[in-house]
C-alpha cells in the first residue's frame, strides 16, 4: 500500500468529518448523513491499508 493511497484514504475521512460538522451546524440531515457515510468508508479502506502493511511486516519477517 502505497503512501500517496494512506493520504488519500486520511484525506476522504477528513472530508467526511467537514460535510458532517457542516450538515449538523445548517440542520442539513441528509448533508451530515453523507458525512459519517464518508468517514466509515474511508475508515474501511484505512483499515484495509494496515491488513495489507501487516501482511507485509510479516512477509518481511520471514523472507528477513
Amino acid at each position: 500500500m502505497g503512501l500517496d493511497d494512506k493520504i488519500k484514504h486520511g484525506a476522504e475521512e477528513a472530508a467526511g468529518k467537514a460535510k458532517e460538522f457542516v450538515g449538523d451546524k445548517t440542520d442539513n440531515e441528509r448533508l451530515e448523513a453523507e458525512g459519517q457515510a464518508e468517514q466509515a468508508e474511508a475508515k474501511v479502506k484505512q483499515a484495509g491499508d494496515h491488513v495489507e502493511d501487516a501482511a507485509h511486516d510479516a512477509k518481511t519477517a520471514f523472507t528477513g
